[in-house]
């Protein structure tokens, strides 16, 4: 397993690593330190070029050895890289070379700044492989992971991705589906909370439901076999309305560790409106977010 942890010094990069480590199998794993030098601006004319690369040297020596020092007790083989560049761009385009790749981002705690920040946003919009936005984890007893099914190869790939990068045999794992069927209410006519349930059942609202919890329950048992051989306790939630407010719903209220989902891809006019599901949920999760793109796709 070849992981990129990246990191600008700050504290949300510390807290990435320190969840990476604790979330990351402990076995085989080969852990790449990278700190991103923006390149020297020759509009500056407060400082030379050989003073702004010695001064850059000496800080980023600092960051990476802070960075050796806290994942060091936990890792059998540790690299410190240094690029110079724009740091998005260049961690972007590393991640197709690497099983994960690990930024920082604001978590639950600074809910006036809630986000991720420029480089973390422009990574997980154009990132080749998997991503994990870290946050800080919400205990440090066992994890709690939400993984987010749909059905699409993303998806599935994101759950693939799971079982190979971490350890889930003592993990509690809950999959979640959401059908998106907002739409739904439109077709009802007077008031669906008075109805009796024999109208719910007949009524041809009632069978789209129905429909929509059969298929959530066959994308449930498809992951579910995915998981089989990592022996996780798993659980399952199924629940219609908005997918992303449904997930970061959940992912609150079940103080999750983790969650996990696929990342379609899709450039549509709704997805541009509204923004995708794994890009807001990406952005206001209070935890870690596990982001896994289709076979191919870029943002």
């Amino acid at each position: 397993m070849k992981v990129l942890l990246t990191t600008d010094g700050s504290c949300f990069a510390a807290t990435a690593m320190r969840t990476a480590i604790r979330v990351l199998n402990p076995e085989d794993r080969t852990l790449d330190v990278l700190c991103v030098v923006p390149p020297y601006n020759l509009k500056d004319e407060t400082s030379s070029r050989e003073r702004y690369e010695q001064r850059t040297l000496t800080e980023t020596t600092r960051i990476l050895e802070q960075a050796r020092a806290l994942i060091a007790p936990d890792a059998k083989t540790v690299n410190l890289l240094t690029e110079v560049g724009s740091p998005a761009v260049v961690i972007a385009d590393k991640t197709e070379s690497y099983d994960l790749t690990v930024v920082g981002a604001r978590g639950a705690g600074f809910r006036s700044e809630a986000g991720l920040g420029p480089v973390a946003s422009r990574v997980m919009e154009h990132a080749a492989g998997p991503v994990l936005i870290g946050r800080a984890l919400q205990s440090d007893e066992g994890l709690r992971i939400l993984i987010a099914v749909d059905g699409s190869a993303a998806s599935l790939r994101a759950v693939e991705t799971l079982g190979a990068l971490c350890d889930l045999s003592s993990a509690d794992v809950c999959l979640m589906y959401v059908a998106e069927t907002p739409w739904l209410n439109l077709a009802r006519e007077g008031d669906w909370s008075t109805a009796s349930e024999e109208e719910k059942e007949t009524s041809e609202t009632g069978v789209f439901e129905k429909e929509f919890v059969r298929e959530g329950e066959a994308l449930i048992e498809d992951a579910r076999k995915l998981l089989r051989q990592e022996r996780p306790l798993v659980t399952s939630r199924i629940e219609e309305g908005n997918p992303a407010s449904e997930i970061l719903v959940e992912a609150e209220r079940g103080q999750y560790d983790v969650v996990a989902l696929g990342a379609t891809g899709n450039r549509d006019m709704k997805h541009r409106m509204l923004g995708s599901v794994s890009s807001r949920i990406a952005w206001e999760a209070p935890c870690s977010v596990l982001i896994v793109r289709e076979p191919g796709e870029t943002g």
